[in-house]
């Protein structure tokens, strides 16, 4: 298998799925200078609307025995999942305190100012983010919300030749495989269409090219594709629907979360 080949070494705008494809494109050679991680459902979705608000997010891999000590250590407050946050509204208050990794009950959340400091677990978006920061490049969040706003962001940048990678993260099959996730694909290829708009697309490998197409493809019905495909469903199903609709609303974000150490602010 040639290194070169894999990593895209011959363009200067790439897209690669997974951490493991996340790392061939980031460490090159050459190695690129600004890497943009997407994982629509839910984490780069959460994060959008976290920075937004002013929060300040820190990543961590998975909600194990560390992540408590890993929050307490930082003033912030640990994320809970889903199904976590749902038992606690029937409990004594829980609810009230409590922040879920669900990206609706963020935003409707009525204030945030008692979670100045998040830490939010996920296996696939925080554990990308951390990967790409390796490679010494800068990171910022990408979803369907503020994908515009990442895009200018990144244009003068990509303008002067600074090289990029965009990571559609995907999720992961019970086996622990990657699961390419189609909504990811689409959250890339949306901040690639954006740039496209600004830059062009010389320099572009086919991988960038095709995410951009296929964004382009369902651009006029996001909110109908995002529910219906697989991940969609899941969450629809699960009981989450509102996290689905929040997470298709296209270009009504102008937060830019961009990882700072080990915690994401605004850029």
């Amino acid at each position: 298998m040639s290194a070169a080949a894999h990593a895209q070494a011959a363009y200067a705008v790439r897209c690669e799925h997974g951490p493991t494809g996340g790392l061939a494109v980031v460490a090159g050679p050459p190695p690129v200078d600004v890497a943009v991680v997407v994982d629509v459902l839910s984490f780069t979705t959460t994060l959008d609307v976290a920075v937004g608000r002013g929060v300040v997010v820190h990543p961590y891999r998975w909600r194990d025995d560390g992540a408590e000590a890993y929050a307490a250590a930082r003033d912030a407050v640990l994320a809970v999942g889903r199904f976590e946050a749902t038992r606690g509204a029937a409990g004594a208050g829980v609810a009230s305190r409590a922040v879920s990794l669900s990206p609706a009950a963020l935003l409707a959340r009525p204030s945030v100012s008692d979670v100045p400091r998040l830490v939010l677990p996920s296996p696939n978006g925080s554990s990308i983010s951390f990967d790409l920061a390796s490679g010494g490049a800068v990171v910022a969040g990408a979803c369907l919300r503020n994908a515009p706003a990442v895009a200018r962001w990144l244009a003068p940048g990509v303008a002067e030749g600074a090289r990029l990678a965009v990571v559609a993260a995907g999720e992961r099959w019970p086996d622990g495989s990657l699961r390419p996730a189609v909504e990811d694909l689409w959250g890339a290829g949306a901040v690639l269409a954006a740039l496209r708009e600004r830059v062009g697309t010389t320099g572009w490998s086919p991988e960038a090219r095709a995410a951009a197409a296929a964004f382009d493809a369902v651009s006029d019905s996001l909110v109908e594709r995002l529910r219906e495909c697989a991940s969609g469903r899941e969450l629809s199903g699960a009981g989450f629907a509102d996290d689905v609709a929040v997470a298709a609303a296209y270009d009504v974000s102008s937060s830019v979360p961009v990882l700072d150490g080990d915690a994401f602010r605004g850029g």
